[in-house]
């Protein structure tokens, strides 16, 4: 067995109405706070009415779409302006990584590319972040419990991460109950996120035992639940489920990594304004596709095939299912939640020549289980446009 560590929130608090003990994490953190905040600011309500019961005060910050280097380094310097002692992010996994971020930042002075990668010299942070509490309203990213915040950087065309031990939140609020209005569209692009961030870890070549186990536990959770939720909104029990199997996928992907559908999804969403959960599921196919294909044709010394072939039994239920059923099981599944076509997203196959270098170069390729290149990455690209 090979050597690995684990690490994740400090504090994890899950259920219905748990964001109602939110002031129980900040209880001994003086001062003013800073709440992040997303579109629509009226799902953070739970929030404020538990930091005003508490008797606490704050400076709102509004994130909208996909976080920027510039808008995070805005937002730390109000935060470093109003005297914030402490950071809440309320919202989906844009808006908790905009926490994230401003939370290091604003301890953090200088060019924020200094600790930025791929585009930057990712150097470590110099100083803690302030304490930041996560609340996620979506069952997707699992941005609770990694340590990292994804963020676009418009003059390069890509996103890339600012990461480090230090970024882990302070506390994960995971209250289900937030997610009960999300749209039957957010619903089914971030639940299958969740999917491939519960994927990627357990056939990626940095899998380990703990990861393992909570792959192993939440992909059947996501596909006995996802159309369920994604069909009846208001069902409180399958919405638990899939907070559940996302809170798994955060803590599988912190420790374990991802891979090529990430790897290509990062560069494409740093290029457009196409939601992040949305290219996941276009490319989770044709990735899983062409991983299998180049697996089965060169060295596995790690049979990590085999990891294809338990994924699909998890995915499908059939305990005799092979990596054709589960790529058929994926499809039908993208199929049935409407996931439209990298064409009918707006990407052009003249961009592909600038996609596949960059992709090439992203972190989550890392821990892919094996090297497409840049030809699979071509060939991937047009299996999924």
């Amino acid at each position: 067995m090979n050597p690995f560590e684990f690490a994740t929130a400090t504090r994890v608090r899950f259920g219905p109405g748990t964001v109602a003990r939110l002031a129980e994490e900040i209880s001994d953190i003086p001062g003013p706070g800073f709440l992040v905040t997303a579109r629509d600011p009226e799902r953070a309500e739970s929030v404020r009415r538990a930091l005003r019961q508490a008797g606490r005060t704050w400076t709102e910050w509004r994130n909208v779409g996909e976080p920027t280097v510039s808008a995070v380094v805005q937002g730390s310097e109000q935060a470093k302006a109003s005297g914030s002692r402490w950071v809440v992010a309320c919202g989906g996994g844009a808006t908790i990584d905009a926490g994230k971020a401003i939370a290091a930042l604003a301890t953090n002075a200088g060019d924020p590319f200094d600790f930025l990668e791929v585009v930057g010299r990712g150097l470590p942070l110099r100083a803690r972040p302030l304490p930041f509490i996560a609340i996620p309203t979506t069952a997707g990213t699992g941005a609770e419990v990694t340590r990292n915040a994804v963020l676009g950087s418009p003059e390069h065309r890509v996103k890339v991460s600012l990461r480090s031990p230090w970024m882990l939140p302070a506390a994960a609020i995971v209250d289900p109950s937030l997610s009960l209005s999300l749209p039957a569209s957010v619903t089914a692009s971030t639940g299958l996120d969740a999917l491939t961030q519960l994927l990627e870890p357990f056939v990626g070549i940095r899998a380990n035992p703990l990861t393992d186990a909570l792959c192993r536990d939440g992909l059947p959770r996501i596909t006995r639940n996802l159309e369920r939720v994604f069909e009846n909104p208001a069902e409180l029990e399958a919405r638990s489920e899939m907070a559940l199997a996302s809170l798994f996928s955060g803590m599988a992907l912190a420790n374990s990594g991802l891979g090529a559908v990430h790897g290509i999804a990062g560069p494409l969403g740093g290029m457009s304004d196409i939601p992040h959960g949305t290219l996941c599921a276009a490319l989770l196919v044709p990735v899983w596709v062409a991983n299998c294909a180049a697996l089965a044709s060169e060295r596995d010394p790690d049979n990590r095939l085999s990891r294809y072939r338990e994924a699909a039994q998890l995915l499908t239920g059939n305990p005799g299912a092979d990596t054709a059923d589960g790529a058929r099981w994926l499809a039908e599944m993208v199929g049935r939640l409407g996931i439209p076509r990298l064409r009918d997203l707006g990407v052009t196959r003249e961009s592909f020549g600038e996609i596949v270098p960059k992709a090439e170069a992203a972190s989550s390729m890392k821990g892919n289980p094996v090297r497409l290149g840049p030809q699979g990455i071509r060939e991937v690209l047009d299996a999924a446009w």
